[in-house]
C-alpha cells in the first residue's frame, strides 16, 4: 500500500497507536529490526512508506514521530543503528524537531538522490552549523515551527537573515557563503515541495547579499552570438541541438544522451525534461520554449528501430552520440556563423552559460517588473514585494515569463523580433 492510501489525516491518535500495532510493527520485523530495540527512524519510515505519519502527527496532533513513539506507543528512545547513519555524529543542535526534519531531509538527498556520501556530509555539517547559530541567535526552536504560517512570513525571514549575517563574517569567501546559502534554501525548498511549508524564508536571500563567484574562465556566448548560431543550423537536429545547450540549459553528457521519454509535455506551463540522475541528483528542467522543434525532431526519427534517443548513433555502443560530439557540432556550427568569445570558437559549455546569463536578466527583469506594485504597496522595495507578497507559484509565473520573452527574442522567428 502506499503513502498516499493511509488516509494519515482522518486518523485519530488511538487509531493512528492502532495502526503503529497493526502495521507499522509487522514491517519493522519483516525488514529485520527489533521493535524492542527502539523506535524507527524517519529514514526506515520513509524508505517504507510510511512518510505521512510524520506530517499527520505534526499537522494534527502537536506531536514529533519521537515523541508519539516513545510517549504514546510506548517504545525505546534509541533508533536502530542500521538506519541512523549519522549516528555518532556530534550534531550541536537543541531541538528535536529541528534535528529530525534535517536527518528527514538528508536521508532523502542520500537515499533518493543518490548523492556521495561526501556531498551529503558537508551539507550535513552546513545545515548544522546553520541551525546552530540559529539557536544561539533565536533560543531552541524549530526551524519549521512558522512555516505553515503566511503571516509569519516577514520576521522569519528577518530570522534567517540573521543567521547569514553572522555566517557573512565567519566565512572568508563569497563562494563558501554562497554554498551555505545553497544548501540552507535546498532545506526549506524540500520542506515547502514536500513537507507542506507555504515558503521558503530564504527566497531572493542573495539579492540582498549580492555575493558572487569570481571566475572569469565563465566565458559565455551572448545574446547576438547565439542567435547567429542557431540561425546557422539547417537542420532539425541542429536546431535541436543548441536549444538544448542555449534554451534549457543542460549540460553537453545530458544533451547527448536525451531521450523522448525523458519529456513531459502537457502544452501548458509543466512542460519539462526530468532526470533520474543528473550532477547533484535527479530533477527536472523546465522547457520554456523549442517545443515545436522537439515535437518535428521526433517526427523525423520515428520509425523502426529507433531506441528513443533524440541524437542517435549507430557507431556508438550507448545507442547516442558522445558529449565532445556535442561540443565539435556545436563549434561547427559557431565557426559557419563567426561567432567567437574574445577571439576563440565558443565549446558547447560556453553555449550552456547562455542560458544561466539570460535567466539572470530574466529575474531582473521580473523585479523591474514588481516596481509599480511596490509603488502601489508603498514598499520600499521590490524584494520586499517579492518575498512578503507573491507566493512562490506566481514569482515562479513571473520569471518563467521572463525567461520566454528572452529566449523568444534570440530564437524566435526573425520576423517577430523587435
Amino acid at each position: 500500500m502506499s503513502d498516499s492510501q493511509y488516509q494519515w489525516s482522518r486518523k485519530s491518535l488511538d487509531e493512528l497507536v492502532d495502526f503503529y500495532y497493526s502495521e507499522i510493527r509487522p514491517a519493522m520485523r519483516e525488514a529485520n529490526y527489533d521493535p524492542d530495540h527502539g523506535r524507527p527512524s524517519y529514514e526506515w519510515l520513509a524508505d517504507h512508506g510510511f512518510s505521512g505519519l510524520s506530517y499527520a502527527l505534526q499537522e494534527h496532533h502537536d506531536l514529533t514521530a519521537k515523541e508519539f513513539f516513545v510517549e504514546e506507543v510506548g517504545l525505546g528512545d534509541d533508533t536502530s543503528r542500521d538506519y541512523d547513519t549519522d549516528a555518532g555524529y556530534d550534531w550541536g543542535i537543541r531541538n528535536d524537531e529541528t534535528l529530525e526534519a534535517i536527518k528527514r531531509y538528508l536521508s532523502t538527498q542520500r537515499d533518493r538522490g543518490q548523492l556521495a556520501e561526501s556531498t551529503v556530509t558537508s551539507r550535513r555539517s552546513r545545515l548544522a552549523e546553520y541551525t546552530r547559530i540559529y539557536e544561539q541567535l533565536h533560543g531552541p526552536v524549530s526551524l519549521t515551527r512558522n512555516l505553515d504560517d503566511i503571516e509569519e512570513r516577514p520576521a522569519e525571514n528577518d530570522r534567517c537573515m540573521a543567521v547569514f549575517d553572522v555566517l557573512k563574517g565567519q566565512l572568508s569567501t563569497d563562494q563558501s557563503r554562497l554554498k551555505y546559502l545553497g544548501d540552507v534554501q535546498q532545506f526549506y525548498d524540500y520542506q515547502v515541495r514536500f513537507q507542506g511549508a507555504k515558503y521558503n524564508p530564504l527566497d531572493g536571500a542573495n539579492d540582498q547579499f549580492r555575493w558572487e563567484i569570481d571566475n572569469p574562465d565563465n566565458k559565455t556566448v551572448d545574446a547576438d552570438g547565439m542567435r547567429a548560431i542557431y540561425e546557422a543550423a539547417e537542420s532539425i537536429e541542429e536546431r535541436l541541438l543548441v536549444l538544448a545547450l542555449g534554451a534549457w540549459g543542460l549540460r553537453p553528457n545530458e544533451v547527448a544522451s536525451l531521450t523522448m521519454d525523458q519529456f513531459v509535455l502537457d502544452d501548458g506551463e509543466a512542460n519539462r525534461i526530468v532526470f533520474e540522475h543528473r550532477k547533484n541528483g535527479p530533477g527536472e528542467v523546465t522547457v520554456l520554449f523549442g517545443i515545436d522543434v522537439l515535437k518535428q525532431r521526433i517526427v523525423d526519427l520515428d520509425g523502426p528501430g529507433w531506441e528513443g534517443y533524440l541524437f542517435p548513433s549507430d557507431r556508438s555502443s550507448t545507442g547516442h552520440i558522445t558529449p565532445q560530439t556535442v561540443t565539435n557540432r556545436f563549434k561547427q556550427l559557431a565557426e559557419l556563423a563567426g561567432v567567437t568569445v574574445e577571439g576563440e570558437t565558443p565549446t558547447a559549455k560556453m553555449g550552456r552559460r547562455f542560458w544561466y546569463t539570460t535567466y539572470n536578466e530574466a529575474v531582473k527583469q521580473m523585479m523591474e517588473g514588481l516596481e509599480g506594485i511596490a509603488a502601489d504597496q508603498g514598499s520600499s522595495s521590490t524584494e520586499i514585494v517579492s518575498q512578503n507578497y507573491l507566493s512562490e507559484a506566481e514569482k515562479r509565473r513571473y520569471r518563467h515569463e521572463s525567461m520566454r520573452d528572452e529566449l523568444s527574442e534570440v530564437f524566435g522567428d526573425p520576423s517577430s523580433r523587435n
